[in-house]
């Protein structure tokens, strides 16, 4: 081939071959594996009540365009007001939250109808309460922050990332043989 670089179409064929598997299913298991640890911490700090915020963190992998995207999680409306903690005393008590993270407090205390709250739950917090016609009521300044998410992601981000790397190291090393 004049004036072609000589085994460029073996160097091309095997470049085409690493592009696909360090983006298919082994990276996607190499993140899987990644975000499962941050989840095993995130439920091993998670504050346990009745041990349903801590059941309910999960994981995702999704594989967007030319990324794959590993996400831990929970769905329960309360997990936020744990991780960040609120109102005047969730201000005042928030290390551990994400720095990126700048939650706005609620600056006055707010009442709780004991439909919303079990009573256990309500005197382990010692708020005053209230009795009306409409039934007991409890005030409460907020709560202290008591991050598990954020914490989790920290404590594993460099087993997470040396996990994803000796994965690409690999499947170099797999693609480079002749």
């Amino acid at each position: 081939m004049a004036g072609g670089v000589k085994g460029l179409d073996k160097l091309m064929k095997k470049y085409n071959s690493l592009s696909s598997s360090v983006t298919g299913p082994g990276l996607e298991r190499a993140v899987g594996a990644s975000i499962k640890m941050v989840q095993g911490e995130a439920k091993l700090l998670c504050p346990v009540n009745d041990g349903e915020l801590r059941q309910s963190i999960k994981t995702a992998v999704e594989l967007q365009e030319d990324k794959v995207i590993g996400t831990a999680y929970t769905n329960k409306k309360h997990g936020p007001f744990v991780e960040f903690g609120t109102g005047p005393v969730g201000e005042v008590e928030h290390a551990g939250i994400s720095p990126a993270v700048t939650p706005t407090y609620s600056q006055s205390p707010w009442w709780i109808h004991e439909s919303q709250i079990d009573k256990k739950t309500a005197e382990k917090y010692h708020w005053f309460s209230i009795d009306t016609a409409q039934g007991r009521f409890y005030q409460t300044s907020g709560q202290a922050a008591q991050p598990f998410m954020y914490p989790a992601l920290k404590n594993n981000e460099d087993r997470e990332t040396r996990n994803i790397s000796n994965y690409l190291k690999k499947e170099i090393r797999k693609a480079a043989k002749p």
